[in-house]
């Protein structure tokens, strides 16, 4: 079966800047259908989907394979009778984390049949029968946060108030499994280093008979108390965060094995050794699994757990820089097979028990994510174009590539359905298609906008380290017919993010500069994902000086056999690490960056978190100059260039301090700078106004900037 396809979504008939549409639609994601599960027979699918591109409201809705046709099971305005959502700040703190910027019902979980669904609004928990549409309200304690029915759909688990508790389908007998008088200790959430940086959102998981479960304990008290305020209204407290900076204390993480007849064990493993709990796997096919992790996360372990809550290892990974963690590993083949992605042979290799089952070499697949698992695997993968992912089903009989058409692409399965949402750079948005039996079943139907404006991408390769690139210029625009373009960098530039794909949507701002008069150039540096471990691993002690020196390489090139472009005018422009990368450009090559608009940047590495950071740089204790020269603070004095600084006040991933001690010590230094505070506003941005208003802002900062520099 070859798969694949882009969709053509509806024209807008009002007039809208391309700001304004591309905030008013939550960058162009409303109304694109997303999180699919399909029963085990592959008779429905439920899935997620606004009414419209702009609506912010998820509906939950139900197709039928057989005939294509659709409903809405749960819509968030009847339910709650119109009235806005009422988030508890546990629902926030998750949202925030997984960068959700919609609204309703923003995720749910099934029964394995896939017949129930729980989810949560205001708070509230509603069960829905996907087969009969109906939905009902469950009288349990609020607020609620992250309902799962077990496996069966006898019970339904849910957090409340830092407790993990339980209540029949029926609607009977809601109680706390665990809990705890101290504040600072909750059971069943996710802790801000496992939802942040290791992907893992859930703090508890349901035994395949549904009469036990796994519940992660966190105690906060060691971690430092932080507070973001709201500086523009002093009448309001600021907020008590708990943030492990690089350095300091991580929360204690351990795991309870909980009964449903009021049992508790506790979990046990060598947590001083292996303080992170990276994911949970627990199904009919083998004993639940732990992934846990070394501090200095160069060692990982796959755990099984017995009956009685006893572990042992049956695997351990070590690398001497450090061993990624791959969503959706480790976990079990029907047959028993445990499936995890390794480092090894220059690639990113596909694991069923002691054997690889894809092949080596950096050229070789790279493995992404693993997104199904049955007799074989069903995965994501990148092969020699990183700018492209593909799906792939792999068994120790060998590997078969599912999509074919270049871009970006992803999948669901049950039995012989398979639903695949796709990207590319013909089309706009994200086209969603059902196969079944290997034949094509028809589309599930996006309603996102269609942008105002449609980005003409050059794709390019280029130096040494033959970085990939994009290049887009003023629709419209001929070379040769004028002076030189201004030049604008637009990187992210580092681990965790690529810029430089083969979509279309992913170009929508870039050509929205571009068309304010420059030449646009996007680059994927070293450590961006998709080209090897040796590729992420270059960055390691040396992210400021890699990343920016492949920026620097990659504009010289383009440039070359782009002559158009002016290098005596030439900005940045980027947000967190992009903003990081901004910042370090004007400060450290200011004879090829002429101004800079650094977001959200990450100046001083101590204070962003352990994780990631250390995952990088290494403890601060034992590098005390890596994390020196890889931050930003003590280039102040450097800076002869235009710098803008933009971060929001409610950040609470990388909060205003690191924007505020690179302006204070500008100041000190006496170096002119413009800094722009946005009240109120998280790492993101998505309040309509302020979105469009801060790409205006931008434009006009570098025009002006850029215009008052020299080629000197």
């Amino acid at each position: 079966m070859r798969v694949g396809g882009v969709c053509q979504n509806p024209v807008m008939t009002a007039e809208i800047s391309f700001p304004r549409q591309s905030a008013r639609t939550q960058r162009f994601t409303l109304g694109v259908p997303r999180t699919f599960s399909i029963d085990p027979d592959g008779s429905r699918i439920a899935f997620l989907r606004s009414r419209s591109g702009t609506d912010l409201n998820n509906c939950l809705w139900v197709r039928v394979v057989a005939t294509g046709a659709e409903r809405v099971v749960a819509d968030p305005e009847v339910l709650l009778a119109g009235a806005d959502e009422d988030l508890p700040p546990e629902e926030r703190a998750r949202r925030e984390r997984t960068r959700q910027a919609g609204a309703g019902v923003v995720a749910y979980a099934t029964d394995k049949q896939a017949r129930i669904a729980t989810f949560a609004l205001s708070g509230r928990l509603f069960t829905a029968d996907l087969a009969d549409g109906t939905v009902r309200e469950m009288p349990v304690t609020r607020p609620v946060v992250d309902p799962r029915p077990d496996p069966t759909g006898s019970h339904i688990a849910y957090v409340s108030g830092g407790a993990l508790r339980v209540v029949a389908a029926d609607g009977s007998g809601d109680r706390a499994l665990a809990e705890s008088d101290d504040p600072d200790v909750s059971y069943g959430l996710a802790e801000f280093i496992a939802a942040e940086e290791m992907g893992r959102t859930r703090g508890f998981w349901w035994s395949p008979d549904g009469r036990s479960l796994l519940a992660a304990r966190v105690d906060v008290s060691p971690v430092a108390r932080w507070h973001v305020s709201d500086p523009a209204n002093p009448d309001r407290p600021g907020t008590e965060i708990r943030y492990p900076a690089a350095g300091t204390a991580n929360a204690d993480v351990t795991v309870i094995l909980v009964g449903l007849d009021g049992s508790r064990q506790p979990v046990r493993w060598d947590t001083a050794a292996f303080p992170y709990l990276a994911s949970v796997h627990w199904s009919s096919r083998g004993p639940a699994l732990l992934q846990v992790q070394t501090r200095d996360q160069r060692t990982s372990r796959v755990l099984a757990v017995a009956a009685d809550a006893r572990t042992s290892t049956l695997v351990q990974d070590t690398d001497p820089a450090w061993v990624d963690l791959v969503p959706g590993t480790p976990a079990w083949t029907a047959g028993g097979g445990l499936v995890r992605v390794t480092a090894r042979d220059g690639a990113y290799r596909l694991m069923i028990g002691d054997r690889p089952v894809t092949p080596a070499g950096a050229d070789a697949l790279q493995v992404r994510a693993v997104l199904n698992v049955n007799d074989d695997v069903l995965f994501t993968a990148t092969a020699q174009d990183p700018t492209e992912f593909h799906v792939y089903t792999a068994s120790q009989d060998g590997v078969t590539r599912l999509t074919s058409v270049a871009g970006l692409h992803s999948a669901a399965r049950a039995k012989d359905v398979v639903v695949v949402s796709s990207q590319t750079l013909e089309r706009f948005g994200t086209s969603v298609r059902v196969f079944h039996g290997g034949v094509d079943a028809g589309e599930i139907e996006s309603y996102a906008e269609t942008p105002v404006l449609t980005p003409e991408v050059t794709l390019l390769t280029v130096g040494d380290q033959r970085l990939r690139c994009a290049l887009l210029l003023p629709r419209g625009y001929r070379p040769g017919s004028g002076a030189g373009l201004p030049v604008l960098l637009d990187p992210y530039g580092g681990p965790a993010a690529q810029r430089v794909l083969s979509a279309r949507d992913a170009y929508l701002t870039s050509q929205w500069f571009a068309d304010q008069g420059f030449g646009v150039l996007i680059t994927d540096g070293r450590g961006t994902p998709g080209r090897g471990p040796a590729w992420d691993r270059a960055i390691q002690y040396e992210q400021a000086s890699t990343n920016l020196e492949d920026q620097v390489d990659a504009l010289h090139a383009v440039a070359a056999s782009h002559p158009y472009l002016d290098l005596s005018r030439v900005a940045i422009r980027g947000w967190s690490h992009g903003g990081y990368l901004a910042a370090a450009a004007v400060l450290r090559r200011p004879d090829v960056f002429h101004a800079a608009v650094a977001g959200a940047p990450v100046t001083d590495k101590r204070l962003y978190d352990t994780h990631y950071t250390e995952r990088y740089l290494g403890h601060p204790d034992e590098h005390p100059d890596v994390y020196a020269r890889n931050s930003l603070i003590a280039d102040a004095p450097k800076l002869r260039r235009p710098l803008m600084l933009v971060h929001g006040f409610a950040d609470d991933n990388v909060l205003v301090a690191h924007t505020l001690r690179l302006s204070a010590a500008l100041l000190a230094a006496g170096r002119p700078h413009t800094v722009l505070p946005l009240s109120g506003i998280t790492h993101m941005p998505r309040q309509e106004d302020v979105a469009e208003n801060l790409m205006l802002l931008q434009v006009e900062f570098i025009k002006r900037a850029l215009a008052m520099t020299g080629a000197t």
